[in-house]
């Protein structure tokens, strides 16, 4: 099992459209395909506010920092491609941050 030791975590809020966001940002969708061609990415978390279901966060989990930082360099097209076509699914998004795990064996 891959040891995680990073996350990387966005807000969205969604008005009109839901479907193309879930279906892009979901756990089979075009972000988790495009993350899993690195070795070092482990999963993405999607989660609905559970008093505001237009709000969701992703949380996207990786072996370091570093790794997602190269993935990024490696995937760039790529990435500001599929970010671009993304951007008409939500009203707004937020960057909240990168976060080391701590507390555990892994940390």
């Amino acid at each position: 099992m891959t040891s995680i030791r990073f996350a990387y975590i966005w807000q969205y809020v969604v008005d009109s459209h839901r479907r193309e966001f879930l279906d892009a940002y979901g756990a089979g969708g075009e972000w988790v395909k495009l993350f899993s061609r690195d070795p070092n990415y482990i999963e993405t978390v999607l989660l609905r506010d559970a008093n505001d279901e237009h709000r969701y966060i992703t949380i996207d989990y990786w072996t370091s920092r570093s790794a997602r930082d190269a993935f990024q360099n490696t995937y760039r097209d790529e990435f500001l491609e599929l970010d671009k076509r993304c951007a008409e699914f939500t009203s707004k998004e937020g960057f909240l941050g990168d976060f080391d795990l701590v507390g555990s064996s892994n940390a």
